[in-house]
């Protein structure tokens, strides 16, 4: 036997490289509480060590793709301490953007940082379902998306599972083994832990007040009612346990005085908030536009224009309607502060103000205005983005590109034969094809892309800083990923494709043409025999 056939062997890589991967997710830990606390000399060393670690343990065990990202994170620790401790938002970004590709980073063939995968969770997820039949259906599809699930048809057969391994969350019945005793299930499950176990409700009616209230207490986290689709299921369990990553929040700073801006900055900077200062109010509006912060701050008093008749400009867009603006000055008296804060104000704050009050304010009507926007630029079946906010982002896309020579690729979607999946199987399969597809490239592209559904049963995809080839090998493999799941229906099984148009941003081009392009190349690709991606060449030549 060879030493590559030697089966030992690829064990023992297999358990070198889960090391690995154990010690990047104690590094995105770490950076997750980051962004919840204050920056200090303790927290610093936490990031530090966990980095060091990880980049030992990727050396040692020839993880290059890990190493990299590891090296680079101790980079951007060594810039902090260079900075005398303080964070910059240029290090905030750097760090932010490392997080997203250790995330996205897996354990494939050669660990390229590349390649696509998903970051698997380390513990399984149990199902506990009095439908025997829904449940393995659910397991089925879970499985589908990369997730390792696992169905529990008794109380003993789930109480014994987490009795030998605790699970990453529960999604369990509230009728499980009789009438709400799903509740005590729990209850004693999460009796005498230190960490809770997050769980997920489920019910076939509607749960009453009491009834959720019930579920809170033992620690439930959502309450699905009805039937619970794997979809809407798998992005939950991924809040829950943290391999999402949400990016920092992102202020703008407004005031005439140099040093008053730069003492917000440095505060705001050292709560891991991306903070830019701007002291000449005329150009807010073009910082607004290339900067896109989730909250304002403004100074009442500016020698070329006022706080309120700032706020009354900004008010007149309608892409910063809904971006928090707080007013931060000295002023006390309460007139002029009610009076500046109905000029388009949300909060008017007294200077001066003790940090810990400046950055708990900030996240908050930041956390707020993202969650409100989220709603409003989202489509309600699939959570990605409108079809008129896919189009700015990628009207922002193309201006950062021609500005910057990088490339951007478009790509549209369209899956094959939805009409008939719809009339065969059913409006309600339909959907869960579409959202199923959502879920699936929201797993599988970067955090920097931008997904949304154009409408109906098509999608575009806008991909900053990659080419167009580049753009067909991702959509391609996602492609033939995508064709392998199955959706049960009864008595078979349905499978779907989809097609594809990729068109790449070229100099003098907009982005209203760079759509149209990206179009004409999925009609090539429908045209051609569907379940294809292909690159816009030209005006097409079909007959």
């Amino acid at each position: 036997m060879s030493e590559q056939d030697d089966p030992s062997r690829d064990r023992l890589k297999h358990h070198f490289a889960q090391r690995v991967t154990n010690q990047a997710r104690q590094v995105l830990e770490v950076w997750q509480r980051l962004q919840r606390t204050e920056w200090n000399a303790a927290t610093l060393a936490e990031l530090d060590d966990a980095s060091l670690r990880l980049l030992r343990y990727a050396e040692r065990f020839e993880q290059v793709g890990h190493s990299q990202l590891a090296h680079a994170i101790q980079q951007c620790v060594e810039g902090v301490r260079a900075n005398r401790g303080r964070l910059s938002s240029d290090l905030i970004g750097e760090l932010s953007q490392l997080m997203q590709r250790l995330s996205r980073t897996g354990l494939r063939h050669g660990d390229q940082l590349e390649q696509i995968a998903l970051p698997a969770l380390r513990k399984p997820v149990y199902l506990a379902l009095q439908d025997l039949e829904r449940c393995e259906r659910l397991v089925q599809q879970l499985h589908s998306f990369g997730l390792n699930a696992i169905g529990c048809s008794t109380r003993a057969a789930l109480l014994a599972a987490c009795e030998e391994r605790r699970p990453a969350a529960l999604l369990i019945d509230l009728d499980f083994s009789g009438a709400q005793q799903g509740l005590a299930i729990v209850q004693e499950l999460q009796k005498d832990q230190e960490n809770r176990l997050p769980v997920l409700f489920c019910s076939d009616v509607e749960a009453d007040t009491p009834t959720r209230l019930a579920a809170i207490r033992v620690g439930g986290e959502d309450f699905f009612c009805g039937s619970v689709d794997a979809s809407s299921l798998l992005e939950r369990i991924e809040q829950l346990t943290h391999s999402t990553h949400d990016d920092p929040f992102r202020v703008l700073v407004v005031d005439d005085s140099r040093a008053q801006s730069t003492h917000a900055e440095m505060v705001l900077n050292s709560a891991g908030i991306i903070t830019r200062t701007l002291n000449n109010p005329i150009e807010t509006l073009d910082a607004l536009a290339e900067f896109q912060p989730d909250l304002i701050i403004l100074d009442m008093y500016m020698p070329d224009c006022q706080g309120p008749e700032l706020a009354k400009v900004i008010r007149q867009h309608e892409r910063h309607v809904s971006v928090p603006i707080i007013f931060l000055s000295a002023e006390e008296d309460l007139d002029k502060q009610l009076d500046a804060m109905s000029e388009g104000g949300d909060d008017f704050l007294t200077k001066p103000i003790k940090p810990r009050h400046l950055i708990a304010t900030v996240r908050t009507r930041a956390a707020r205005a993202r969650s409100l926007k989220a709603r409003m630029v989202r489509d309600s079946l699939t959570g990605l983005y409108n079809h008129t906010h896919t189009l700015q982002l990628l009207e922002d896309a193309c201006r950062r590109g021609q500005r910057s020579g990088m490339p951007v690729s478009f790509a549209m979607l369209d899956i094959d034969h939805f009409k008939k999946v719809n009339d065969t199987h059913g409006h309600p399969m339909g959907d869960r094809v579409i959202k199923s597809l959502a879920l699936f490239l929201k797993q599988r592209l970067r955090k920097t892309d931008h997904i949304g559904r154009y409408g109906g049963e098509e999608f575009a995809v806008v991909l900053p800083d990659t080419d167009q080839h580049t753009a067909w090998r991702l959509l391609d493999e996602i492609r033939q990923r995508f064709a392998e799941i199955h959706f049960p229906t009864g008595k078979q099984e349905l499978h779907c494709t989809f097609s594809s148009g990729i068109a790449e941003l070229e100099s003098g081009l907009d982005s209203r043409a760079l759509s149209k392009r990206a179009d004409e190349a999925l009609y090539v690709s429908k045209h051609g025999g569907r379940n294809r991606v292909s690159i816009f060449q030209g005006e097409p030549t079909l007959s």
